[in-house]
């Protein structure tokens, strides 16, 4: 397996393979790998026969008062188990090779990003578009794998790589939870031992949600209500949104129909958690 900070080296590995006429895949993360990446690596594994890895803790996808300084990292666990996975090849740049001096390009998606996470986190998504595009410029993958946990963001690049007409194909893959149901995270580690069982209520008011839409339920309000009741029953629970959007908007609907997204986004102390169901009613 290649570890390299080089752009030269990922493309000249990558410009390689391609000749030789295999395909290349490739998991877009910034580090402090859980089964949840892991289920990326396998799905890119079994699908390509060539998988690539980036770790990056990107600068620019995270607020003034967010958690960059103390977000998770341990690049050599995060190397051991991306060779486990049977990784070829990993990415590890740092600030100064992907935001060099003087730095002033982003992209930026209209409309996708001022909802939900977006709406909370104003400058989040310009950051995932713009570290996402050069990552795909450095890379150039034929097929890119992100997990269903940030549902939002997977709208949102596949939004990108379609009206800027990149040749790749994204995919979405399911959520990996916890044996309780709480969806993994890299964040899950800032919980508290009461926080982290309080944290499982995202889960199960998702799981109510989804049972009422199933028995008919076609209310938007009457779905989030519900939600945020459950979620309120836990007295560290700080609700940031419980939404109901369109999956091609991002807009919030009033009636359920078609593809939708329940999405939410929660507080318990400084952590912030977020999950999802996407259905087709």
């Amino acid at each position: 397996m290649i570890v390299t900070k080089s752009i030269e080296e990922v493309r000249s590995f990558v410009n390689e393979k391609k000749k030789e006429g295999l395909s290349v895949g490739f998991v877009p993360t910034m580090g402090y790998l859980h089964e949840g990446h892991a289920s990326l690596l396998k799905e890119s594994k079994k699908e390509n026969d060539i998988t690539i890895l980036s770790i990056y803790v990107n600068p620019t996808q995270f607020g003034p008062n967010e958690d960059l300084s103390s977000y998770p990292r341990d690049m050599e666990r995060d190397c051991k188990i991306a060779e486990e996975e049977g990784v070829d090849l990993v990415f590890t740049p740092t600030d100064d090779v992907l935001y060099p001096g003087n730095y002033k390009t982003y992209v930026y998606v209209e409309g996708l990003t001022n909802t939900l996470c977006g709406r909370s986190r104003p400058t989040h998504f310009r950051g995932v578009t713009t570290i996402v595009t050069k990552l795909f410029n450095i890379v150039a993958p034929h097929n890119a794998y992100f997990g269903q946990k940030d549902a939002q963001q997977y709208f949102v690049l596949n939004r990108m790589a379609t009206d800027l007409n990149m040749d790749i194909c994204l995919k979405s893959c399911p959520i990996i939870r916890e044996e309780d149901g709480l969806a993994k995270s890299s964040r899950n580690v800032y919980l508290n031992e009461k926080e982290r069982q309080q944290a499982t209520i995202l889960n199960k008011s998702l799981n109510e949600a989804v049972n009422k839409v199933k028995e008919g339920e076609r209310s938007s309000l009457e779905i989030v209500e519900g939600i945020r009741s459950t979620i309120n029953s836990m007295d560290l629970a700080n609700i940031d949104y419980v939404e109901i959007v369109d999956t091609e908007t991002m807009q919030q609907i009033d009636e359920i129909k078609n593809k939708v997204l329940i999405a939410i986004a929660v507080k318990f102390g400084n952590t912030r958690l977020i999950d999802n169901r996407i259905l087709e009613v």
